[in-house]
């Protein structure tokens, strides 16, 4: 097990380890409706599942957003599929930090080692309701799709309008599976190009009832800002631990085929580095940046700006990335079952986020909106 109270995401020979046993597995999972179990295996006996509760390592409680950012990537590094469920896992046990009542975070807090959570917000076409049945009971109907760990986690986050004579708007809720219906998936959704092994089905949860209790903060409270919006520094970790991974099998591929002395090898593996390490500072500052201003109410648009632009810089940092791996390594270095190809497809189905040109224009929007161009960062 690692000593989770003085993680180290770098350069630590247990943590390469248990990367590395990702890694190797991963190999396995990557089949249509499968999913990482033995990755998470060692995740949950790692003790990583636990690392952002109260007196660990990365605790939410303490100012350490960039040391997360880069568990996130070498997580995803190891494997893309498990870094985005992990990545829902961690999110799931923020929004309760930020939203949930003292026993509700006792009791999820608890739940977090032996159950995994996910957040489940993308709506079907018909989306989700919660109807209030009175005497603090609930009853959910409708569907979301994009539904990553489907029947595999235990604690879904899930969002839907509620609908309630006391009160209506976007509420969160989280589903203890083990005491209600199943919850119906569908498989048959998902047929993607890459993170096959992310599970992301399309699950039913009509006729789902649950209790007050299972409620987590007022409605609206998920989209509440900067919290919402910043998250998107959390997957974008992912994909750059996704791009860190094309370096490594390039660099290992080519001096296998000892290509090593070609100029034109050289110039491509330098490019790719230099990309690697802008998004590593880039991910550092903007996690920094997240814990200064994250507290400060007059600071959210420069911080959600912030981590749009981290977004979007990393998201053109693994394309191009992805674009000189393929002219260093060619056709034999994309075929299957090598660890390339199916970072490939992975990293580019993952890169698929919502609203990209959205997340670009505000960036832009914040800056004019500003005196002048000095200070933006201030």
């Amino acid at each position: 097990m690692i000593d989770t109270a003085h993680f180290q995401t770098q350069n630590d020979s247990s943590t390469e380890r248990l990367l590395a046993e990702i890694a190797q597995f991963s190999v396995k999972s990557d089949h249509d409706g499968c999913f990482p179990e033995q990755e998470f295996a060692l995740l949950r006996n790692s003790g990583l599942l636990t690392i952002t509760l109260p007196d660990h390592a990365f605790s939410f409680d303490q100012s350490q957003t960039s040391d997360l950012l880069q568990l996130l990537k070498s997580v995803g590094r190891a494997s893309l599929p498990v870094g985005r469920i992990y990545e829902g896992h961690i999110n799931a046990l923020y929004l309760i930090f930020l939203f949930g009542n003292e026993a509700q975070k006792q009791h999820w807090n608890n739940d977090a080692d032996e159950n995994l959570f996910g957040v489940w917000n993308t709506q079907d076409a018909a989306g989700v309701e919660i109807h209030d049945l009175g005497n603090g009971r609930y009853r959910l109907s409708g569907c979301k799709t994009f539904c990553s760990g489907a029947g595999w986690i235990g604690r879904p986050l899930v969002t839907g309008k509620l609908i309630s004579p006391d009160k209506t708007g976007w509420q969160m809720c989280i589903i203890p599976t083990e005491k209600v219906q199943a919850i119906q998936a569908d498989s048959s959704f998902w047929k993607p190009l890459g993170m096959k092994a992310s599970a992301s089905f399309r699950m039913d949860f009509t006729g789902i009832e649950i209790e007050e209790a299972d409620l987590l903060g007022a409605p609206d409270d998920y989209y509440r800002q900067p919290y919402f919006g910043a998250g998107a520094l959390r997957f974008a970790a992912v994909q750059l631990g996704g791009a860190e991974a094309i370096l490594e099998e390039t660099h290992r591929f080519l001096k296998e085929v000892n290509r090593t002395d070609d100029p034109f090898q050289s110039t491509r593996m330098a490019e790719i580095t230099h990309l690697i390490e802008t998004g590593n500072l880039w991910l550092n500052q903007a996690g920094a940046n997240h814990d200064k201003w994250a507290g400060t109410p007059d600071a959210t648009e420069k911080l959600l700006a912030y981590a749009n632009m981290t977004r979007t810089v990393i998201e053109d940092i693994c394309l191009r990335a992805m674009q000189l791996a393929e002219r260093s390594v060619g056709s034999r270095g994309l075929m299957r079952p090598g660890v390339l190809e199916r970072v490939h497809r992975d990293l580019t189905t993952y890169l698929r986020q919502p609203a990209p040109d959205a997340a670009l224009m505000s960036v832009g929007k914040y800056v004019l909106n500003q005196q002048n161009t000095r200070t933006l960062w201030d």
